[in-house]
């Protein structure tokens, strides 16, 4: 199948060619064909996917069919991230780009200041990607008006749940047209998630792919690595200067650790920045412009990018501490190998997260072989756990500690 099979207008075919899009993906196929023909669409689909060509391509098609006649928006994208919703705005932007009238794309996050979004919004919008909370600013400042759209969508919409925007959600929902055609992508579908589904959408067209931990799998070679903790930053300097990788994301638990990694790597000049949520918004910009544009080459990041970020061609992820859950892993990973690439990843098992590790690899049904590089081989032991309160270390139940009152009592008694 081509993407000229699926009823796409040759403007768009010729943007899609440019941007080096082979074949459509799974999702594309499924979704372009429904959304065309205007029917909902309950997408089960995983980062990495192609799900942001799969809706921008025919809501671009369908608003290019009609001039906009109002300054209401027409077609609106809720996600959960400032990052994805720069993501889908700048395909959005690029896809357009052959259309035979130009459409206003815009784009409403927070983290910065709303002044230029409202002066963008003037004269209203066809395509706005947002975040909830920006919208409802815009809204009430009559900057973006929703009584005539024409499109929603929902994209990650576990992670609109996840994240604490179902109040939120649920006040912009209740703006819409009941009329506007519904679109719900979702990774996973917790039951707040079904529960929208089922009241939201009518008649969707349901699609389901990527059984898998993640849809490029075959296209990333993970690797694992025993190391011990200390030795973590010295194995991955060795990586870095053993590898030609022109661009990789290195992923750390904790802001502190994020800074404390990067400020290593500077002083070894290795060229790195750091990405988390307690930077600005222009930081968090800057950097992954740098790194998409190879003006560094690491970037260490907390699971803020874990999903929607699209580096082109990233050569490689470093799990320097191991994701929290197994779909996290899938997330990580996932910025790597993507559109078709290969790509590599590489995961830091300690003694004390190797049982961690293997969870990890059970829930995404892998069995990956352990590494070991010479020079780093691990010599340390996992630490005991102690016991818990109240249970002696062979798991008897331990008795409170006795007064001096109370062993002068048995005394009396004996």
């Amino acid at each position: 199948m081509t993407f000229a099979s699926l009823g796409l207008s040759e403007p768009l075919l010729r943007a899609i060619a440019e941007l080096s899009y082979q074949t459509p993906t799974a999702v594309q196929l499924a979704a372009i064909p429904a959304i065309l023909h205007g029917r909902d669409v309950w997408a089960s689909a995983q980062t990495g996917s192609g799900k942001t060509a799969a809706f921008v391509l025919p809501i671009l098609q369908r608003l290019s069919a009609a001039p906009r006649e109002s300054s209401d928006v027409r077609a609106l994208v809720l996600v959960p991230t400032r990052e994805l919703a720069r993501q889908i705005e700048d395909a959005g932007r690029r896809l357009q780009r052959y259309l035979p009238s130009s459409l206003k794309v815009c784009v409403a996050v927070g983290g910065v200041s709303i002044n230029p979004q409202l002066m963008a919004l003037r004269g209203g919008a066809d395509l706005l990607v947002a975040t909830p909370g920006r919208l409802l600013d815009l809204v009430a400042n009559n900057a973006a008006r929703l009584a005539s759209l024409e499109i929603l969508v929902l994209d990650e919409a576990d992670r609109l749940f996840s994240q604490g925007f179902a109040e939120t959600l649920s006040e912009v929902l209740g703006l819409l047209p009941a009329d506007c055609q519904k679109l719900l992508f979702s990774a996973t579908f917790p039951e707040q998630v079904s529960e929208l589904a089922e009241r939201l959408l009518d008649r969707p067209e349901r699609i389901a792919v990527d059984a898998g931990p993640t849809p490029s799998a075959s296209f990333i070679d993970q690797r694992v690595l025993e190391v011990d903790t200390r030795t973590r930053t010295p194995l991955l300097r060795r990586l870095l200067e053993t590898h030609d990788w022109p661009s990789v994301l290195v992923f750390v638990a904790s802001r502190h650790g994020v800074d404390h990694l990067t400020s290593k790597l500077t002083r070894a000049s290795v060229s790195a920045l750091p990405l988390h949520g307690e930077l600005s918004q222009g930081a968090r910009a800057q950097a992954l412009e740098d790194l998409k544009a190879l003006r560094v080459r690491v970037v260490v990041a907390t699971d803020l990018a874990a999903r929607g970020l699209d580096v082109a061609g990233l050569s490689a992820v470093i799990n320097y501490d191991l994701p929290r859950s197994p779909t996290d892993y899938a997330h990580r990973i996932g910025r790597t190998g993507r559109a078709g690439e290969h790509g590599v990843a590489i995961s830091f098992v300690t003694a004390d997260t190797a049982e961690h590790f293997r969870l990890i690899e059970k829930r995404n049904r892998l069995a990956l072989v352990r590494e070991q590089l010479a020079g780093f081989e691990p010599t340390d032991a996992p630490r005991a756990r102690l016991p818990a309160p109240g249970l002696d270390p062979n798991g008897g139940v331990k008795g409170k500690r006795k007064s001096k009152k109370d062993k002068r009592r048995e005394a009396a008694n004996k």
